[in-house]
Parts: structure tokens; sequence; C-alpha cells
């Protein structure tokens, strides 16, 4: 999709919200009926009798028939899909939504003239009992949009998003291969020696984080007080993810054009940021340090880095298996956990060998890559890296 900043007025802030609204009552309508479902009862209702049971609502509710039925109608298609991506085995079941929380609409069927250029830096988007919403343009809208869909996120911030597939980045059709090994403290390595990385929270940011979350857990539920101290922090956690966003795009684009295979970790991150609180009966140990874990890893957004980069760069991006990556020597080939002396040092414990711990491991990453090209090319499979020395006896005692 290709994302845009709206301006609306007060008034046609009102009227998008109201839209907002209508779409999650109708989403969590058609989440409870389907809440009720049991083996053995008959199927819950679809798509289609969804369709024809708003016709009937919109005719016994003014407030419902006076907001746009093209809204209401995509929410019930959105929560279609979302039924079938969960028994599809991809997502998880559609929840219920919350004000405030995921707030949007989708519009379909969008017709030529329904997106203006007004000026260099401004366009314009028809929305169905709005009118014309005036937004940033930022870089040009794709050609041929067909539908767009209107959020608002907990900062107040309003934004269009046309649907959009852009073209793959062209890669530079050299064979470069490189390996790219995330981390935490260094972001991003690779494995020409490069270290990248993503830009953290301000000092001044966190400091104002920290007195606005004091401020918030002293107010009282409901209040005006409350909502504003929450806006505020919504604020904040903004910037820092357009920050984060804004540096994905541009890294993985830039990865992309260099070089023709990219090597990167195969990791399971949900698994790996898990709470360790355990149970009452088995409660968890070092839950503290483990959720500081949890949230620098997060942070540093690997699973959307690998995303992105597979969508600008389909099928030149390869897993590998991560295991051992950070413990063996590129060099000689040994691997030891006491082979890595510290977060950032490397010292083979047999040949001698020392570099930064985060570029040796993007090293062994290319290796394995390089491996699998050959292999998926129909060549003889690369068993290991090819500029290792041969491996040195331990000495004797």
């Amino acid at each position: 999709m290709s994302r845009y900043r709206l301006s609306p007025t007060p008034a046609q802030e009102a009227a998008m919200a109201r839209h907002c609204g209508h779409a999650r009552f109708v989403w969590n309508l058609a989440v409870e009926q389907h809440s009720h479902w049991q083996p053995g009862r008959k199927n819950a209702p679809g798509f289609v009798e969804q369709c024809r049971q708003l016709t009937e609502a919109r005719a016994e509710n003014e407030w419902l028939r006076d907001g746009s039925v093209v809204v209401q109608q995509q929410a019930l298609k959105d929560f279609a899909q979302a039924m079938a991506n969960f028994f599809g085995g991809t997502h998880r079941r559609p929840t219920w939504r919350r004000r405030g929380e995921n707030e949007g609409f989708r519009i379909v069927a969008v017709k030529p003239g329904d997106v203006r250029r007004l000026s260099r830096r401004v366009g314009a988007v028809l929305v169905p009992k709005v009118g014309w919403v005036r937004f940033r343009l930022s870089r040009p809208v794709p050609k041929s949009v067909k539908s767009y869909r209107v959020t608002l996120d907990r900062a107040g911030r309003w934004h269009v998003a046309f649907t959009y597939i852009p073209p793959p980045v062209a890669g530079p059709e050299s064979g470069e291969l490189v390996g790219v090994d995330r981390g935490v403290a260094v972001t991003v390595a690779l494995s020409t020696g490069e270290l990248l990385f993503i830009p953290r929270q301000r000092e001044t940011e966190e400091a104002r984080l920290l007195r606005l979350r004091r401020k918030l857990a002293r107010a009282e539920r409901g209040s005006n007080r409350r909502a504003k101290v929450k806006r505020a922090i919504a604020r904040i956690m903004a910037r820092q993810r357009d920050r984060r966003k804004d540096w994905v795009e541009k890294t993985s684009t830039q990865l992309a054009r260099r070089f023709d295979v990219i090597g990167v970790e195969d990791l399971r991150i949900a698994a790996m940021t898990r709470s360790a609180k355990g149970t009452t009966e088995d409660p968890g140990r070092n839950v503290r340090q483990k959720a500081g874990l949890n949230r620098a890893v997060l942070a540093a957004a690997w699973g959307q880095f690998v995303t992105r980069l597979e969508h600008k760069a389909p099928s030149r991006v390869m897993r590998v298996d991560p295991r051992y990556t950070s413990q063996t020597c590129h060099a000689c080939g040994h691997h030891a956990s006491d082979n890595r002396e510290s977060q950032a040092v490397f010292r083979c414990r047999v040949c001698g060998h020392q570099a930064d711990a985060d570029v040796n491991a993007a090293r062994n990453i290319r290796d394995i890559a390089a491996g699998h090209a050959v292999n998926a090319r129909g060549g003889d499979r690369v068993a290991g890296p090819t500029n290792r020395e041969p491996q040195l006896a331990l000495p004797s005692e």
C-alpha cells in the first residue's frame, strides 16, 4: 500500500469518525454471531447473508442508515476474509474491536476522478458522505487505484492508504551475495563489515515519556485528563514508529539494490519474545530481564526488516539455519560457545582469528546462503565457507 497523511477539517474528522464507528459496530456484530457457533449447530451466517441482514438493520435504524453502505459492507467483507485466514491457519481468530484501537474503514470501486492532484504538494480524495479530503502529496499517487483505506492512529493522525503492489527493486545482476546478522546492540551487521543501527528513542523523549506514564497512573479512569495524557504518550510513540519504519524502508531498499542474494537467519521472533512469567505453580526466572530483552528485540524491528526485504527482493532473500552462526569461526570452521568473548568480540580458540562478533556471524550466514544458492541452481552444494583455512589441531597438553 501507498500511504499519505490526511488533513481533514473538523467537520470531515467527525464524519470519518462516524464511519469508523459504523465499521466497528458491524464488525463486532459479526464477531458476536460467530462466537455463538458450536459443533453440531447450523453454520454461522456468511458474507451474503450478513449483507442481507445489514440491509434490514439499515431500514430499521436511522443512525445506521445515515452512514455509508460501502463502509459497512466492506467491514463485513474484511471480517469474512479474516475468518478465511483463521480457518486457513495463517492468522488468529478475529476478535472484538475497541474504540480508539485500529480505527479505520475501507472504500472500494474507486473511480479515476475520485483522486485529484490540487498542487505540487497537495492532493484530495473523495470519501463517501464526507466529501473531498485533502492529503499531503509526498509522492505520486499510484495509477488505476481501485480501493483505499482510511485509518486513525492513537496519536490522532488520519491517513489514507491506496491499494498498490509496487514492482520489485532491481538488483545489480553481478551475482554479489551478502550475509545479514540481526542483533540488539548492533541492529544489522553485514558480511562486508558494515554495522547499521536503527534510530533509538531520544533521551528527552524517554524522560518525557516516563513523566507522562507516571501522570497517567495518577489520572482517573474515564477522565478528560487521562485521555489527554494518553494522546500525548501516543504522539511520542508514533514518532518513534515513524523513525523505525523510515529506517527499515531505506535500509531494505539499499540492500535490495546493492546485492543479488541476501542471506538472513530464519528466526522465530514470536517464540524468542514470549513472556517468561510462567504460571503460579511454575513461576519463571529472570522475568524482568527477559521482558527488557523482549522490548529491545521488538524495537529492533527484526521481523519488519526481513518482511520488507522479501517484498522488495522476492526470491533473492534466503533464510538459513541460525544455529551456531555466532559461535563458529569464519576462518577455520571451529565452533564453541567460548569463541565469543563478549557481545562485540569474537576470538577463535583454535586458530586465533579475531573479528567483530556480529560481522563474523554475518559472514557465516553469507557462506551458508551461498551453498543454498548453488544447490538451488542444480550444482553441488557448498559444504561451508569458501575462504576457510585448514583447521588446526588442538595443542596437546
